[in-house]
């Protein structure tokens, strides 16, 4: 599987503030990689490095083998997407497409017209003069028509409502299938994109928290609920997220591995163990990471393969 993106030890300082600090990942083709993190974890900063609009302070990025940063060739199979674009103070919406058109190598145009018809996009209205929501339809349009090896959408989809998110959802995936290319999805909205995401790529305080396969990780989380005693007792040598307890009742979400034997193991207990959303997920481990550090219990055993959250 080719690499698009590859990161070794990538910070971005801004005075005495790491936005990013010693970052390395790699992004393969052909994949719907999610970009996930609170307010201000350095996710929209590391796609801007990506796309040649920032540099970083220190590291190597690469795109398609390349430094991006005025870097034509390789700038040609991207597409950013980002919250607000912004357009000339005269531009009509056709005026945007004509000029995407010309930017992209990829551009389908009946894709375009279609996605126009079914957001109801006017093509003669003026772009400033849209509402907040086809401001947003406009990018995804351009986003989705470009069909851009290497395309990303950072939050763009503030002001739709949940019939046009739904739509782009439908449209993203559809045509996916049909013209492969690498995805990057930035959001806050992780249940309505969690069923599209292939890989998890976790940022908290401009350091990587979660690199996996969106499948790997929803079988390394799970609840367990049932009476504390026997939560405790499963519960140990596995990395515990967060716990409820409500009398002798309790409900531990844990990070460990989950085989046929531990799901045995649980029901011997008079445990039931429930799935955990992507969203849930992000929450605490991004909670647990601000609260210093997840709660292992006293008797946990230490797993060498896998390094505990910081």
């Amino acid at each position: 599987m080719s690499t698009v993106v590859e990161a070794q030890g990538v910070s971005k300082r801004y005075g005495d503030v790491a936005a990013l600090d010693q970052v390395s990942f790699t992004l393969h083709e052909n994949r719907i990689h999610g970009l996930l993190g609170r307010n201000g974890a350095g996710k929209t900063t590391l796609m801007q490095i990506m796309t040649g609009q920032n540099f970083a302070s220190s590291g190597e990025l690469t795109v398609f083998g390349e430094r991006p940063y005025e870097n034509e060739p390789v700038l040609s199979r991207v597409c950013f997407i980002k919250e607000s674009l912004t357009y000339p103070q005269h531009f009509k919406v056709r005026h945007a497409l004509e000029a995407a058109r010309l930017l992209f190598p990829r551009w389908d145009e009946e894709f375009a017209q279609t996605l126009l018809a079914d957001f109801r996009l006017p093509l003669n209205r003026k772009i400033r003069k849209l509402s907040r929501g086809m401001h947003s339809m406009l990018g995804i349009v351009i986003g989705l028509a470009a069909r851009a090896p290497l395309t990303l959408f950072d939050e763009p989809y503030l002001g739709l409502d949940a019939v046009a998110r739904h739509l782009f959802y439908d449209h993203l995936l559809t045509d996916y299938a049909e013209h492969p290319r690498t995805i990057v999805l930035s959001t806050h909205l992780i249940d309505e994109v969690g069923d599209l995401l292939e890989n998890v790529l976790l940022l908290d305080q401009g350091r990587i928290l979660l690199d996996t396969t969106a499948e790997e990780l929803r079988g390394q989380v799970v609840t367990a609920a049932g009476p504390a005693a026997a939560v405790n007792e499963f519960a140990a040598g596995s990395e515990e997220l967060h716990r409820e307890t409500l009398g002798r009742y309790a409900r531990a979400t844990l990070r460990g591995r989950f085989g046929p034997a531990e799901r045995d193991r649980a029901q011997q207990l008079g445990l039931d163990l429930e799935p955990v959303s992507l969203q849930d997920i992000v929450i605490r481990l991004t909670t647990a990471r601000a609260d210093g550090g997840s709660r292992p219990r006293p008797d946990r055993a230490t797993d060498p393969g896998k390094e505990p959250i910081r």
